[in-house]
């Protein structure tokens, strides 16, 4: 099946599974992929080297699969998961109830981090995990219109270059994330350098590097807050 035919199949089923996680789906929100598995995995990685207690950001958490992933993956993780649009918001956490997490993975709505003010979280966060929008609208209005067929605009446009969450979570995860935590991205084929570049002007991350999938494409782009 191609990708329409995977999105059409699971709201007709009304769930898709995700790292082991049977979620609802729901039209608003965008459909959990198997690739993004590679960045769900990667950051259960690096939470699981850092040791328990683990505080964790889902930012533009969609269906909330990644912070459900997170919470199940992780012993006793907390976290903190946001998006946008209420449809997302409401999915999210479905899917937390359904799982019996919602004493660990709280569901917030707002414009990225703005969905956290005055909870307290700055300097706190050991990893954000993050699979924005990152197709570019002329690809949006080419040979991609066809994703806007079953699924919401705001789960894929992100501008003329595709990077314009990558851009602002960059810079607003370092209030977030405490020194040593870490920042992790899904990109688009071929974006990994781009966003790889970002992360050295940005000046405060350190252990940067790129997670390629089987195929051996970069897929996830990381970086850890530096200590000092």
């Amino acid at each position: 099946m191609d990708e329409t035919e995977i999105v059409a199949h699971a709201f007709e089923r009304g769930t898709t599974t995700f790292m082991g996680l049977e979620l609802y789906v729901a039209p608003g929100a965008l459909v959990p992929r198997a690739e993004t598995e590679l960045l769900g995995n990667t950051a259960v990685e690096a939470l699981q080297r850092m040791g328990a207690p683990s505080r964790a950001i889902d930012m533009c958490c969609g269906a909330g699969n990644l912070a459900c992933a997170v919470a199940q993956h992780v012993a006793d993780a907390r976290v903190w998961a946001a998006d946008l649009t209420t449809p997302c918001v409401q999915i999210a956490q479905r899917n937390v109830e359904r799982l019996g997490l919602a004493d660990r993975v709280f569901v917030h709505q707002g414009d990225l981090f703005a969905a956290f003010d005055g909870l307290g979280l700055e300097g706190t966060i050991d990893a954000v995990v993050c699979n924005p929008p990152y197709i570019s609208d002329k690809r949006l209005e080419g040979e991609r219109a066809v994703l806007l067929d079953l699924e919401p605009r705001e789960a894929f446009a992100a501008g003329p270059y595709g990077l314009g969450i990558h851009v602002r979570v960059v810079k607003d995860a370092l209030a977030f994330l405490r020194p040593g935590g870490v920042l992790l991205f899904e990109v688009g084929l071929g974006q990994d350098r781009q966003v790889t570049i970002l992360f050295d002007r940005a000046r405060e991350y350190e252990g940067i590097a790129v997670a390629q999938n089987a195929a051996g494409e970069g897929r996830v782009v990381l970086g850890y807050r530096k200590s000092a």
